[in-house]
């Protein structure tokens, strides 16, 4: 069931691609493993292997987690195995653990945090900066206005290498809501890189439910859970 489910993902990215000329090898896909079992997510990391042995043109998919608590349980089971993502809120008295496990975090909402990022890593760590394009109180992430300004700050820590920016789109039934949000987000981006921070070329947005919106306005990186998953545990 998990390859079928990775197989049509892949399907869909490609198609939305393509609709909207682009190169599908260009997007890649970060599996978002909150609340999953661990033997779920191998099994998905077993069965793109496999797909990437028959196509050696597929790149390898990610792995996403939004909780610490989670990313420290599994991070063991999973060393070696995928290149590991934090995509949720990260606290500052958990940014030791964040480190031992993720390559890159995509959650840096304040130059506060980078800082601290900065401090304890040992070596260069990507982040993306995460920004609210929805404007709504539960999403995470700086005002837009802001996040200019805020990428090149980060920019200029040591240790932290500004990979490009992150959103959660919109929880709206209305497509053109939603779209514009993610079409918000590349504009933004490429401020960011006319700025002066060359590095920050990647979008990760879109997720289960709306990737081909996210693929339709640049995203490089798409967050996917439920689609291979299934429904999340409780």
């Amino acid at each position: 069931m998990i390859a079928d489910r990775l197989a049509d993902v892949r399907r869909r990215v490609a198609r939305a691609a393509l609709d909207a000329g682009r190169d599908p090898g260009h997007v890649r896909l970060l599996l978002a493993t909150k609340t999953q079992p661990v033997h779920l997510v191998r099994e998905a990391l077993d069965a793109d292997a496999r797909a990437r042995a028959e196509d050696p043109a597929l790149t390898p998919v990610l792995v996403g987690e939004n909780r610490v608590q989670e990313l420290v349980a599994k991070g063991p089971e999973l060393a070696g195995l995928a290149t590991v993502h934090l995509i949720g809120p990260l606290q500052s008295n958990k940014v030791n653990a964040a480190l031992r496990w993720a390559s890159c975090i995509e959650s840096v909402a304040s130059l506060d945090l980078a800082e601290r990022l900065s401090a304890r890593a040992t070596a260069t760590l990507d982040v993306y900066v995460q920004v609210n394009v929805s404007g709504e109180e539960t999403k995470h992430g700086v005002e837009p206005d802001a996040a200019v300004a805020l990428a090149g700050e980060v920019a200029a820590l040591p240790s932290l290498r500004v990979a490009g920016l992150m959103t959660v789109g919109a929880r709206s039934d209305d497509a053109a809501v939603v779209r514009s949000g993610y079409a918000l987000l590349r504009s933004l981006r490429d401020e960011v890189v006319a700025a002066g921070t060359q590095t920050a070329t990647e979008l990760s947005m879109g997720m289960s439910g709306d990737l081909e919106l996210a693929v339709a306005e640049g995203a490089t990186l798409v967050r996917v859970g439920s689609a291979v998953f299934g429904a999340r545990p409780t």
